[in-house]
């Protein structure tokens, strides 16, 4: 990764309002979680008298069916959505990352295997696969990491794979072959750091599929439990609520629908900015 390319990004962000816009969004939605515990309310409170009010100056998001504050709930649930999203993202590239790189590397039978496992993978349908792992195992955080995280590496061992290929046919990688260095410190030193910005891009847009993953199970009401919050568990909360109280599914959903389109809008900016070469072409 050099500077060039990062120099692309800035120029991209600037040029591109609704990227800045997307950049802008996920930062303070990240913030603002963190920040969380700086409510004046306690996201977990129970205050019946309180129960679904629409918003006000006193409570900005209403409050649910048992009285909490929703904008603390909301905030507290972006924590959970967002750890999500970035701590599958980084389980889905660990394993997506070394599964392609060795398939695309060593190629012969090992690619053989290894790619047809990631076929056979693909074509179970991931939902499916994911209510069934998580009724055997115990919801939570950690639950939903580790199966989002593995229901999604397949992809990113494709795309790494394809740039592999290509890369490894390149001079300072066969001098390294030549000069006798291992494959385990070509593939860290030569081939990972140059495929880089792939890994990157595909990051980015796997935080955006986890984070919607996360919030499926969640308003199925297979991920985050009682009392904690998350985006998607509030919508689960909600649904039975949508006529006497609009705000209940109004807020999670729209913090939702921003977050995942600000997550496509970067991917696609950093696309764009890793490989001017490509786009220059598509538009000549």
């Amino acid at each position: 990764m050099n500077k060039r390319r990062w120099n692309n990004v800035k120029k991209e962000l600037i040029k591109n309002k609704f990227a800045l816009m997307a950049l802008i969004i996920l930062i303070l939605f990240s913030i603002l979680s963190l920040l969380a515990f700086l409510s004046p309310f306690d996201p977990n409170k129970m205050s019946i008298p309180d129960r679904l009010q629409p918003p006000s100056a006193e409570h900005l998001f209403g409050t649910d069916d048992y009285g909490r504050d929703y904008l603390t709930r909301a905030l507290y649930g972006g924590r959970v959505s967002l750890a999500v999203g970035f701590l599958s993202m980084i389980v889905a590239v660990t394993v997506g990352t070394a599964v392609g790189t060795i398939s695309g590397y060593f190629g012969g039978w090992i690619d053989n295997i290894l790619m047809r496992i990631v076929e056979v993978l693909m074509s179970i349908p991931s939902f499916f696969l994911m209510l069934l792992l998580n009724a055997y195992m115990k919801p939570g955080i950690r639950t939903l990491v580790i199966i989002i995280g593995l229901m999604t590496w397949m992809e990113i061992s494709r795309i790494v794979r394809s740039e592999t290929l290509s890369v490894k046919e390149r001079e300072y990688v066969m001098y390294a072959k030549a000069s006798g260095q291992s494959s385990v410190f070509i593939i860290l030193k030569h081939i990972i750091p140059n495929i880089a910005s792939t890994i990157i891009i595909a990051g980015t847009l796997n935080i955006a599929t986890a984070i919607l993953m996360e919030s499926s199970l969640s308003f199925l009401g297979l991920g985050v439990q009682q009392p904690n919050s998350s985006w998607g568990s509030m919508l689960n909360n909600a649904q039975g609520y949508i006529g006497d109280a609009w705000h209940l599914t109004l807020f999670p959903g729209f913090l939702i629908l921003l977050t995942v389109l600000s997550f496509n809008v970067l991917g696609n900016v950093l696309r764009v900015a890793f490989e001017p070469k490509g786009t220059t072409l598509q538009k000549k």
